[in-house]
């Protein structure tokens, strides 16, 4: 039997060309094709791009706010009643294992519109009195609009639930969207355009183009004139040519980038929630997570310890086809990443590294042998300078190094070019505080890691991003804020 067609989601309908181009979407898991993917012509994104202005100047720019959020609480509700069709999705193009998927990504894409739903509608507008030099006085006040069509760019870490956290925001301020799902995973994004016409919501509010970034969908829809605003989440170089792009037309743009995360391990911590926690930073998602902690630093006296409970630990870690029991560990996203992965394990063997655990490739039998599987891995001895400890590998693996004093940790953590976000393992409540305070990251955790509340500002430092995501702070970039002053 061939393979199902994904198809583009343009002004409310699957759209399909005969002269369009293809492209395979395989399991990670197996190597077996899921789909073959139509890639969106500059065409296709054109009519998309203007499916949304038009929808935007129509019948969705007509509902009341109301309306509006009542619309995205169908779509949750859609989500919910199809849980099992996104389950399925996400798995085949990911390979993450059931009980992640199943307990977090797709409960979190449709919370991500209720929750959306409920801020917009219980945000203030801000009211302003003013004196006047005639005494009479003047009010101001201010009002929000969406920004317009809006570029929504996903990547294939965490495809619906990262997808959705833009969608819905944008939406829920009265935006349109045209998103962009990375050509590794295409699949929740094409299904969410089925719920949406479902619940009702108006054709050309929500688009869905496939493809590649330069010279591809990508670059189409980033370098579109109508298009008035960009959100990207993904690598830092891509996230470099999509702002560069956006710059014609000033454009805004939320960029969450690349991050090569440090955790700062001290000897009075609870050495039990210390490595457990390690365990799940470095290694969750296949250490496929932008949060995903790559750097460990732990203080001398609890250092020999902590590595060799952290290997016990990870040795723990099952590998395997994600519907099988107890499988808590998939694989990486695809073969050419896992080619990257390995040559950074080659990397590390030629600075001097010793392999603590793993480094290779796991045997899981000849059903798996084409997925793109790797061991969960620890080393230790390498010199800050290797590219190991420099450059973000997106695998599952970390390095673990001492250090003496808290000065050092703090340096160490904040030697790097990325900015994203940090753990902290203390029992002492002023060490703290004042260490999460010096590292230079968006978000630092103090004995626990990727703990979310959702009102909470997301994003990074330095090279890991530009601009924040989340509650207000989502809400304050996909609105204009118009201030009015009336004269009394």
């Amino acid at each position: 039997m061939a393979p199902r067609r994904t198809l583009n989601f343009i002004d409310g309908d699957f759209r399909t060309t005969s002269s369009a181009r293809l492209f395979e979407n395989r399991s990670p898991i197996d190597g077996r094709i899921v789909s073959m993917v139509e890639e969106a012509s500059a065409e296709m994104v054109d009519r998309a791009v203007r499916a949304a202005k038009a929808a935007l100047d129509g019948p969705w720019g007509r509902l009341s706010l109301k309306e509006r959020c009542d619309l995205l609480f169908a779509v949750a509700d859609g989500i919910e009643r199809r849980f099992d069709d996104f389950l399925a999705a996400e798995i085949a193009d990911t390979g993450k294992p059931d009980v992640l998927a199943r307990a977090v990504d797709i409960p979190r894409g449709a919370a991500n519109f209720r929750i959306f739903a409920d801020l917009v509608r219980a945000t203030p507008e801000h009211y302003f009195p003013q004196d006047t030099p005639d005494g009479a006085g003047a009010i101001n006040y201010t009002v929000r609009k969406p920004k317009g069509v809006v570029a929504v760019i996903s990547p294939w870490n965490l495809p619906f639930l990262l997808m959705t956290w833009k969608v819905a925001p944008a939406l829920a301020c009265g935006n349109t969207v045209v998103a962009k799902p990375s050509e590794e995973t295409p699949s929740t994004a094409a299904l969410l355009g089925e719920v949406m016409r479902d619940a009702g919501v108006p054709a050309g509010v929500y688009n869905v183009v496939h493809g590649f970034g330069p010279n591809s969908t990508g670059e189409f829809l980033t370098r579109h004139p109508l298009v008035d605003a960009i959100t990207f989440t993904g690598e830092t170089r891509t996230g470099e040519a999509i702002m560069k792009a956006s710059a014609v037309g000033v454009r805004d743009i939320s960029a969450e980038l690349g991050g090569k995360n440090a955790a700062l391990v001290f000897a009075d911590c609870d050495l039990d929630k210390a490595v457990a926690g390690t365990v799940r930073s470095a290694f969750t998602n296949c250490g496929q997570v932008c949060l995903c902690t790559e750097r460990v630093y732990v203080e001398r006296p609890i250092f020999d310890e902590f590595v060799a409970r952290l290997k016990a630990a990870t040795e723990k870690l099952t590998q395997g086809h994600p519907n099988a029991a107890g499988v808590d560990t998939g694989p990486l996203i695809s073969a050419g990443h896992r080619e990257k992965v390995l040559s950074y394990y080659e990397i590390a063997k030629a600075d001097g590294a010793r392999v603590v655990t793993g480094g290779g490739i796991p045997d899981l039998g000849p059903d798996l042998a084409g997925g793109a599987w790797v061991e969960p891995t620890i080393w230790t001895g390498l010199p800050e300078t290797s590219r190991v400890i420099r450059e973000e590998i997106f695998g599952p693996c970390c390095h673990v190094q001492p250090f003496d004093t808290e000065d050092e940790a703090v340096r160490l953590a904040n030697d790097s070019q990325y900015g994203l976000a940090t753990v902290v393992w203390t029992e002492n409540l002023s060490r703290a505080h004042r260490v999460a305070a010096k590292i230079d990251v968006g978000i630092a955790w103090v004995n626990t890691w990727n703990l979310r509340d959702l009102r909470t500002p997301f994003g990074g430092a330095k090279q890991s991003g530009i601009g924040r995501e989340g509650g207000q702070f989502s809400l304050d970039f996909y609105s204009e804020i118009k201030n009015v002053c009336i004269k009394l």
